[in-house]
């Protein structure tokens, strides 16, 4: 079983080099984003830039994943709809190999998704303000996180019927959560009503968990703390796989 995803994995890989536009939202997309964000909109919402910096670009690593993880679901119902599964199929490997072979290839994408953001968040100057491991606890949560987010894509992969039919439903689920959140304005400066929502929305969570261990507490919302935020962070990532991972199991054996 273990052979056989890590030999599916490698295909996952080779598949994205051998065709460089699958990596456009993972190298261009974070640097629009940033610079739209912290140029057009940095002095209205903090004062300058500089200051603005270190608040959002811990939400834009966080929202650059959500939409990485989306990819998934896109890629397995297109390798469906072209019959690659079926040809696995014939083939004398664990039935659950090419799902989680895809899902560990994935991570190549998450990976490279965080370094542009943060390379290129340095080059226009961001510093961290916190310690080298904490830096790297940050990276590691954000593929924990995004393996336990792409279960959804991959549910919805397998359910719908057409890859147009998995982005349109996967953006209608990802654009509430990341947008009604702390990641580009602080939640205390939105309306009572839509605090309530953001209070308990995991994404704000893990935002501010994000901004502990990058830019350090100062840059996160009042009264959070960072172990508190981790230990949302892990509630979250422990639901999302332990309610989306046997649905996505099961609607894979239906329909493999």
């Amino acid at each position: 079983m273990i052979h056989d995803t890590l030999i599916l994995a490698k295909r996952t890989v080779t598949k994205m080099f051998r065709n460089p536009e699958q990596f456009i939202d993972v190298s261009v997309q974070p640097i629009i984003m940033t610079v739209l964000f912290v140029y057009i909109f940095g002095g209205a919402v903090a004062g300058n830039t500089a200051t603005y910096l270190p608040f959002v670009l811990p939400g834009i690593i966080v929202q650059t994943i959500m939409f990485t993880s989306l990819t998934i679901g896109v890629n397995l119902n297109t390798d469906i709809q072209k019959g690659v599964f079926d040809r696995f199929r014939s083939l004398p490997i664990a039935r659950s190999a090419p799902l989680f072979g895809a899902v560990s290839g994935d991570i190549v994408r998450h990976a490279i998704a965080i370094g542009v953001t943060l390379g290129f968040g340095a080059v226009i100057g961001f510093r961290f303000h916190t310690e080298w491991y904490q830096v790297l606890l940050a990276i590691v949560l954000m593929i924990v996180f995004a393996l336990s987010l792409c279960w959804i894509s991959v549910l919805i992969g397998m359910l719908a019927r057409s890859s147009g039919a998995v982005q349109g439903l996967s953006f209608l689920i990802v654009f509430p959560l990341t947008f009604g959140s702390s990641t580009f304005v602080p939640a205390s400066t939105l309306p009572g009503w839509l605090q309530g929502w953001v209070a308990i929305n995991p994404v704000t969570h893990v935002i501010e968990a994000m901004r502990g261990l990058l830019s350090g507490p100062s840059f996160m919302a009042a009264g959070s703390t960072l172990g508190g935020e981790l230990l949302w962070v892990l509630v979250a990532c422990v639901v999302l796989f332990a309610v989306f991972f046997p649905l996505a199991n099961w609607a894979y054996r239906r329909k493999i």
